[in-house]
């Protein structure tokens, strides 16, 4: 295979386009890997660790540095194929001249962007907390999608924004919808009465979209970043959060998200949610309902109970729902359906998430019922992968970490890694079951599932059929998404996949599933 290294200089894009034109690239004929970025330090690290680069180019962090993999021919395409959509013209089709972007926070605010009250920083983390320090200082809310800020510049920015009651989403803050609009990673959700404010970006999608199915709607979904409940930032923006919901007349009810935070930032967030006199649903993923309720709130012990508690909150006034699918007639024959399909010998678990927060709840939920569980993101009760790229006994990994996205997209917008990981598992005679997760909304693959089906099929083909393992999914999305959510499932029940709309009950589905088999 040969290898193209190019790079164009003085070019900016964001990360999330960077990674949908790699995502393209890779697509074209001929084409084995390519990596599109900013050609930062650390982004040329990531593309050396994963072999895409032998020699360092001379290059500047701002310049955009494309390579690809593949046979000869194919290069020029590929090249070809990046200038073009790359490309921005100076004058228009008629000959007229064109504006020239802005450059700079304050020239956008000066121009087009004139009322704006948000700005969304996505630069390299070196640039990024400068970014959002000018940005503040211009009275906009920021948010980052940035990651790689160092903790004391998203100490500082965020201490100026508490201080100046505005937002600082992130850094590394991947989802939220603001006023109706959503923001980076995503989903089409209609306005209601629900705040939701989260550490977890697909664990506020999932909030999110359960709320909309659920009939209810959402004022404000608020990513905080996943450093923001650590003791040394303190929860800033979630207390942030809680004050403009609070103070939000449209905000019935509030929703938190997040891993259990160090007990004395839990103390701060949760004086500051009684502070807004509104009803309050506590997601701390992995707490317990006695750490919660006992200091006067309503505990969902799943991303699916935080929503429908939020929902029955608002309509009723008082939340009575648990995820209890294992006790549902339906689901048990679904389970048994699932396990009298299940090639003879098969007995574990593979799961292949693309979201950390569905990946963490369900190491959560089957931690204490699968022997010997393990991850690349471990809880304590789980052990650590001893190889990220083979699988032994029952395991569920978040295939969006780092471990697997260096010089590599997102699995939300590349497949490829997940597609023949599906394959090498379905291929181990002791897999029984692989557990995927299917991400909607703006940002994600335009067709995960018309993807993924394919794959599916020729994994169960090249294992013979019903000596296969079973399929399990779950979609994260609503019927708004432009990838529209019924369509999605449509075309994976079409590949033999058992389909749920939420984690918790793809997760207890496994679960029951595994009883199956032991009987």
């Amino acid at each position: 295979m040969a290898l193209l290294v190019h790079f164009f200089p003085n070019m900016y894009r964001d990360s999330v386009a960077l990674m949908q034109l790699s995502t393209k690239i890779v697509q074209l004929p001929g084409i084995e890997a390519a990596s599109a970025q900013m050609a930062t330090e650390a982004n040329i690290d990531l593309m050396a660790q994963a072999g895409l680069l032998e020699e360092r180019p001379a290059t500047r962090p701002n310049d955009m540095l494309l390579v690809v993999r593949g046979e000869e021919a194919g290069l020029q395409a590929a090249r070809d194929f990046a200038e073009a959509a790359l490309s921005r013209k100076a004058t228009g089709d008629d000959g007229s001249v064109q504006k020239v972007q802005p450059r700079a926070t304050v020239m956008a605010l000066d121009g087009d962007a004139k009322g704006a009250n948000l700005a969304l920083i996505s630069t390299p983390g070196a640039f990024a907390g400068a970014e959002a320090m000018k940005a503040l200082k211009l009275g906009l809310d920021v948010m980052i999608f940035s990651d790689n800020v160092p903790v004391d510049e998203e100490i500082a920015i965020k201490r100026y924004g508490h201080a100046r009651d505005l937002l600082v989403m992130g850094p590394d803050c991947g989802t939220a919808i603001i006023n109706g609009v959503p923001l980076a990673f995503a989903n089409v959700v209609r306005k209601g009465g629900i705040g939701v404010v989260g550490a977890s970006g697909t664990g506020l999608q999932q909030v999110t979209c359960l709320i909309h199915q659920a009939g209810a709607g959402v004022t404000q979904a608020i990513g905080t970043g996943g450093h923001d409940l650590s003791e040394a930032v303190g929860g800033l923006t979630m207390l942030t959060a809680l004050k403009q919901l609070g103070a939000d007349p449209d905000t019935k009810v509030i929703v938190l998200i997040s891993k259990p935070p160090a007990k004395a930032v839990a103390d701060r967030v949760l004086a500051a949610a009684r502070v807004t006199g509104k009803p309050v649903v506590v997601c701390f993923l992995g707490a317990t309902l006695a750490e919660v309720e006992s200091q006067g709130f309503d505990c969902a012990l799943t991303l699916e109970e935080a929503a429908l508690r939020a929902v029955e909150t608002l309509k009723a006034g008082k939340a009575k729902f648990r995820s209890n699918h294992g006790a549902s007639a339906e689901l048990q024959a679904r389970a048994k359906r699932l396990a009298a399909s299940v090639g003879s010998g098969r007995r574990y678990l593979r799961g292949l998430y693309s979201g950390g927060t569905f990946c963490y709840e369900a190491l959560l939920l089957l931690q204490d019922v699968l022997p010997g569980l393990q991850s690349n993101t471990p809880t304590k009760k789980t052990a650590r992968m001893a190889d990220l790229w083979r699988s032994s006994g029952h395991t569920i990994m978040d295939l969006g970490d780092d471990d697997f996205t260096r010089g590599r997209a997102h699995p939300m917008i590349d497949p490829a890694l997940r597609l023949e990981r599906i394959g090498q598992e379905a291929a181990d005679a002791g897999t029984a079951i692989i557990l995927l997760d299917v991400v909607l909304g703006y940002g994600a693959h335009e067709n995960p599932a018309g993807v993924l089906a394919p794959a599916i099929e020729k994994a169960r083909a090249a294992v013979g059929g019903k000596g296969a393992p079973a399929f399990v999914a779950q979609i994260c999305g609503t019927d708004a998404d432009p990838q529209h959510m019924g369509q999605q499932a449509d075309i994976l029940r079409a590949a033999g996949v058992d389909v749920s709309f939420s984690n918790a009950e793809a997760v207890a589905l496994v679960r029951a599933v595994f009883e199956n088999i032991k009987g």
